[in-house]
């Protein structure tokens, strides 16, 4: 929400102020890629104390497979045992994530274990402050909600593999009330060029367009607000998914931003009543390369009846 700062005591639970609703949610999400194998992955993690659960796990994919069940590594977990006695800064889930706190608010050791199928081992160092949500409109709502751009490194071992990671990824970190029956058409797009330079751009969507709901750009060092924009896609006419995007946005200062960019790989994942088409992205951001992804999110009955209407053309 709007003026928030993240503290030492939001790397924890939150379960006292979330009070006994059902929906009370909280998440850590981080990602990682690295761009010459056209690999991305992410590790997440979604807790509902009220009633016990952690969901969520790991995935790894590239350009080889988009489906889940066909992609590198995809394990997605709806409800496991929420452990007692740990906290979110230190912790090692059922989903097989490990999160512990090295600095608050900045620096986190991330892990996953699967045996002999995928082992996670990186470090997440943020090259700025976590930055809040500022705006109820976006399709976090009035959720409790940072993201804060870090450079990750480390190794993976996929499939008795070992891949050296060192990137710049994004993570987020929600809590509050998230129902399954929410989601509407959104877009979380995010890129960056350096630890100086790189934006967040949350969209929700328009006949025509998707225009900028909350983001931020990242240039010189400097964090501001984008205070417009809009996110524009070209499809493949056949599968639906992004083939080609182009934002532009200005900030609360008035620099303005200008992205193009273009998927290298992608995979779909299903979130209870929404999917999300999330693509690894090679941008062309302001002269610079940059890396980042497009998270292109629609309730799973939009996105039927699209695929539905492609088929009958």
């Amino acid at each position: 929400m709007a003026g928030q700062r993240f503290t030492e005591r939001d790397d924890r639970f939150h379960f006292a102020e979330m009070g006994d609703d059902w929906w009370a949610t909280e998440t850590a999400w981080f990602s990682f890629h690295h761009p010459e194998r056209r690999l991305g992955g992410w590790l997440y993690t979604m807790a509902r104390p009220n009633i016990g659960t952690v969901a969520g796990g790991a995935w790894v994919w590239d350009d080889s497979a988009h489906l889940p069940w066909e992609a590198l590594y995809s394990a997605n977990y709806s409800a496991l045992p929420l452990p007692c006695g740990q906290d979110l800064d230190d912790c090692r889930l059922p989903t097989g994530v490990a999160i512990r706190v090295l600095e608050a608010g900045r620096c986190y050791a991330i892990g996953y274990a699967d045996p002999e199928r995928l082992a996670i081992d990186l470090v997440f160092d943020g090259v700025m402050p976590p930055e809040p949500l500022t705006a109820a409109g976006s399709t976090f709502g009035s959720a409790h909600h940072f993201d804060q751009f870090g450079r990750v490194t480390g190794t993976i071992a996929l499939q008795g593999e070992t891949i050296a990671i060192d990137c710049i990824g994004m993570r987020d970190r929600t809590w509050g009330r998230r129902p399954e029956d929410r989601p509407r058409r959104a877009a979380y797009v995010t890129g960056a060029a350096g630890p100086g330079h790189g934006f967040l751009a949350v969209t929700t969507a328009r006949p025509d367009d998707d225009r900028v709901a909350y983001g931020f750009l990242r240039r010189d060092g400097r964090t501001v607000s984008l205070a417009a924009g809009e996110r524009t896609v070209e499809r493949d006419p056949v599968d639906g998914w992004v083939t080609r995007i182009t934002l532009t946005a200005r900030d609360a200062e008035g620099r303005t931003l200008s992205a193009t960019g273009v998927p290298v790989s992608r995979i779909i994942i299903n979130r209870h009543t929404f999917i999300d088409v999330n693509s690894l992205i090679r941008w062309e951001l302001d002269g610079a390369v940059a890396w980042g992804e497009d998270q292109d999110m629609w309730p799973v009955h939009h996105w039927a009846q699209q695929a539905r209407a492609r088929r009958r053309r």
